[in-house]
Formats: structure tokens, sequence, C-alpha cells
């Protein structure tokens, strides 16, 4: 059976086209991880040096940001959404280990994205779009058509996991040994990068081992990127997803870099810093990069973040999202609201400098890039396999000034019922975005919810500038707020207004809460929500027998040939 839903898979990608459009832009999508509201440079006040992007705050400043952007709430279900075009709630609403398996859904039993759904790189594959993939993938393993090649890309170098660590690429255990995860996909290999791997003693507290090799891994992945820019024929569009490790947990990050906030007292702080200094450096050198291959001009960057910055565990994370409430994993404003901007060559003129206040969401990307491509976005493979369609919106005449306001009028934000961030659980509805006005709903069983409290939201707290620090104790996962479906308990906010959502204006506006709720009811009616089973011993027993130690895909002896994946363009 698994054979006859990959073959589908297959068929219904379709050859190249050969009608192309001239000029199409090359797009250059860079996806930053936990990176939070307050940790980016144009989101502080005038000469604070805590967080220093000078090189992201001038593609703000020259390009337009993006004010109110949208993700979900935390990290596979934002890059299933990317990849696919559709909310959360219609792909994937779980953070599962992608080690993950039922055997009675081979279609949606996994983690991430179904199998029968197309990505983005697939469509832009058919426009005659060179795609590379390079870092966190984070939306499926299990089968070969979970990989990036059977998405569209035509190489990918990253990992699988949510995060692995930075200088021994390990994530998760097989019994008492960690394994790692570091992939390499192209024309000439496709299995583990062990040749990338650093020496046994390499690690943040040892970066200067003697002989041994010790490379930072976003140096590895950022080094990939540039590899791909400066090789690429400028006379074809091309399609680059950099998905950063930066700025995720683990707190690692060269000596160098946290020399350069040595004024910060609090640790965790420090680091976050340094890794955000780390990572606007790299973004500045793969900007200048595009720059000297003339391909500036005939581009579009967008950068964002997957979810809002990480305030858990009393700031052990280092993530801040002041002014905005809560953080990732929270549907509050800090955990969904997120920096963006887009900018390159072909953002016209009369656009750059602007901040836009129209809403838009991650999964928007996928009907926007498949228009500038001039392909359809129509997903016929998934609706062959009774699944939802995509739910992207062009934001292209928007952006660039052709029309005066967004398309997207409302964002649905999802949520789950699992007990515990990486768990399974079943997919909810768990606020509303219309235009200035959001409603939120709690669910049962709430993760960070130990006392099993009835529809409560995680996270109501706001941090401050300075967070984490040495003088304010908090521990976002205890504290939660109880927003419920009368107007007594429910928690309406005007975001334009409040956007800090200390208010509810529920009981002042009961039609409008009303009728909020009750759209609020009907799009739960539409979810998407398999079960996703349980981590799959046999995923262990490929990474130490068939992998020398690492992860990778383990269902079925070696899927499908990499010739006949390839017919996917």
């Amino acid at each position: 059976m698994l054979r006859t839903i990959l073959s589908l898979h297959l068929l219904f990608q379709g050859c190249s086209s050969s009608a192309m459009r001239a000029r199409k832009p090359h797009i250059i999508h860079i996806l930053a991880d936990d990176l939070g509201w307050a940790n980016i440079g144009y989101h502080r006040e005038a000469g604070d040096k805590d967080i220093e992007t000078p090189s992201i705050d001038a593609l703000a400043k020259t390009g337009l940001e993006l004010d109110r952007f949208y993700v979900f709430q935390f990290c596979a279900p934002s890059r299933s959404a990317i990849q696919t075009g559709r909310n959360p709630i219609h792909v994937n609403v779980q953070n599962v280990g992608p080690e993950s398996a039922n055997p009675k859904d081979l279609d949606g039993g996994w983690q991430g994205i179904p199998v029968n759904m197309t990505g983005i790189a697939s469509h832009l594959r058919r426009a005659g779009y060179r795609t590379h993939m390079v870092g966190k993938w984070d939306v499926g393993m299990a089968t070969a058509a979970h990989h990036p090649r059977a998405r569209g890309y035509e190489s990918w170098l990253g990992y699988w996991h949510h995060a692995n660590d930075y200088w021994q690429h390990t994530v998760d255990s097989c019994g008492l040994k960690k394994m790692r995860d570091l992939w390499r996909y192209d024309s000439d290999h496709d299995g583990p990068a062990m040749e990338l791997a650093n020496g046994p003693k390499c690690s943040q507290r040892n970066q200067n081992p003697g002989k041994e090799t010790c490379v930072y891994e976003e140096k590895i992945l950022s080094d990939r990127i540039k590899e791909v820019i400066t090789k690429h024929n400028a006379s074809e569009p091309l399609f680059l997803f950099w998905s950063m490790h930066l700025v995720h947990y683990p707190l690692q990050v060269p000596t160098k870099y946290l020399e350069r906030f040595a004024f910060i007292d609090n640790v965790n702080r420090r680091h976050l810093s340094a890794m955000v200094s780390y990572m606007d450096d790299e973004v500045g050198e793969v900007v200048a990069l595009l720059k000297r291959r003339k391909m500036w001009e005939d581009s579009l960057v967008v950068f964002h973040s997957d979810n809002g910055g990480e305030i858990i565990f009393d700031g052990q994370c280092g993530g801040n999202n002041w002014p905005l409430r809560g953080g990732k994993f929270s549907n509050f404003e800090g955990g969904v609201r997120v920096n963006a901007l887009v900018n390159g060559g072909v953002v016209p003129q009369q656009r750059r400098g602007k901040r836009l206040e129209g809403l838009a969401a991650g999964w928007d990307w996928y009907a926007t890039y498949a228009a500038l491509a001039g392909v359809d976005p129509t997903d016929r493979l998934a609706a062959s396999a009774g699944l939802p369609p995509h739910d992207s919106l062009d934001l292209w005449p928007w952006l660039s000034g052709a029309v005066p306001e967004s398309p997207r009028k409302e964002v649905v934000l999802g949520e789950t019922t699992s007990l515990t961030p990486n768990g399974d659980g079943r997919t909810v509805v768990g606020g509303l975005i219309s235009g200035r006005h959001k409603l939120l709903v709690g669910v049962n069983a709430r993760k960070w919810n130990t006392n099993f409290l009835l529809e409560h939201v995680s996270q109501d707290i706001l941090t401050g500038p300075k967070w984490p620090n040495h003088t304010i104790s908090l521990n976002p996962m205890l504290l939660t707020k109880h927003c419920g479906r009368t107007a007594d308990h429910g928690c309406l906010y005007d975001i334009f207004a409040d956007p800090s959502e200390r208010t509810s204006m529920a009981q002042q506006n009961k039609t409008l809460f009303a009728e909020m709720l009750a759209r609020l009811n009907d799009l739960q009616r539409t979810v998407y929500s398999p079960d996703r089973g349980s981590k799959d011993m046999a995923a262990c027993t490929a990474a130490t027998s068939r992998y020398g130690g690492y992860w990778g895909p383990w269902v079925g002896k070696e899927g499908v040939t990499t010739e006949e994946m390839r017919l996917v363009v």
C-alpha cells in the first residue's frame, strides 16, 4: 500500500514545463528559528546594545517590514505550513519527533506533512527553477516520500529533527548512545554527512580541541548557502530555502561572539544576543554575495521567524518577545506574531521603506511564489487523496503596490490538545484574528497545564525589555489564562490598540464575540487531525545499523530510488 501511495505521489507531480515566463525572480527564503520579537534590532529602543542586527535592520529599513505577519506557535507546524501553503489546522499542528509512525495511516500517520501533499519547491521546479534547501527540515523523515527530494528540492544539507547540538550534531538517543543528525543530498550523495562531523572533543566549552575538526554548525550551513549561490547559473531562476538553526536552543555560539556581549550579566541573554549577532553577520554576507554575483536586482528576499521567542523555564532559552504577551508554545501575540520583512531588487522603489500593517501568514508564500513563477498552485495530488486544499493567498499585488490592501482578512490560529510540547493530540482551532480583533479560546488538557485546567491559554505573561535577567524570576509554563466560550470569560482583544493583550473587550462587545466564536466553530469542522502514532523503534535500528549512528528514513528497504523520485520534476 505504501508503494501505491508513493506512486500516486510521483504521478501527480508532473514534469518540467518548457513554457516559462521571462525574468522570473530568484527567491531567497530565510527562516530564522525561535527569533523573538524583541530579539531584533529594529524592535529595540535606540541605543540599546543588547541586540545588534545591522544587516537585518538595513533590510527592513530599505525593504518592506511586515508588521502583522503570523505563523504557528511552534516549529514543525509552521514549517509544514510554509512548504504546503496550508494553515496548520489543515496539515499539522503537532510537534512530534520525526521517528513517529502510525502504521494504520500511511498518508498522515507520520510527523509533519502527509505523503500526498505537494510542496512549493515541486511547483517551482515545474516552472524551471533550480531548487535548493539548507538547514532544518522538521516536516517528516520516515519514508522516501518525506525526504526534501520528494518535495521538489534538488539538494539539501541539514537535519531532520527540531534541533541538534551545534558542535556534535547529536539529538535524541538509541539506548544509551546519542545519535547524530546531519544529512547531505545532492547529485552524488544521499545520506549522512559523516564527512562534516567534528572531532569528539569539540564542544561549546572546547572550540579549539587541538588537531580535531571543530566547525560551528551554522557555519557549515551558511557555507553551503554561499556555495549554492556562487555556483548557480544566474540566467536560471533560483529558489533557495535557508532554514537556519539559529537561534533555537541549545544556547551555543563561537566564543568570539560571546565576547562581543560580555557586558550582559545574564548568561542566557548573553548567549542569545551572541547567536542573534552571528545570524545577522551571515545574512549580511549572503546579501553581499548576491550583490557581487549581480543576482540581487533579480531577487526577492524574504526573512521571518518560524514562531516567537522561547521564554519557558525562567529564560533558559534566552528568548524575548516584549512588549508582546507570551512566546513560543502560546497563541498570545508573542508566540505567533513574528519579525518579518521583504527585500531584493524586485521590490518596487516606491514601496521601499514602508511598514505594512495588513495581515499576512507564513502559508501565503506558497501562492505568492507560484504566482511569481507563473504556475498554478492547485494541489491535485492532495485532492486525489482526499486531503485539504491549500489556504495560501498571493501577497505580491499588495507587496508590490498594485493593490492597496492585503488579500488576507483573517488568520486562523491552530492549537493542539497534546499534554506535552512534543506530543500528539487533536487538532483544535484555538483562535481567530479578523481585522484588528483577536479571539482566543483555550483547550482542555493543554501542555504546561499541570492542573488540567479547562479552557486555558498558556503563557499569560509579559516579560520586559531586558529579559531574562537576575531580578525577575518567571516560569511562563505555570501561568495560564482562562479563555472560555462565554463573553463573561472570553478573551477578545483589539490587537492594534492593545498589542500586549492586557484587556479583554468580550463583555463590552458581546455581539462581536459571538460572531467570531461562531466563525471559529465553523472552522473547527474543517480541521485535519490524523493520529501521528508514537516513536517507532525501527527508526533506531536504521540509525544504528544502516546509517552508522545518524538519523534517516527507515520505512521500506530504501523507499523508492533516486531515479524514480526525480520523476517529481
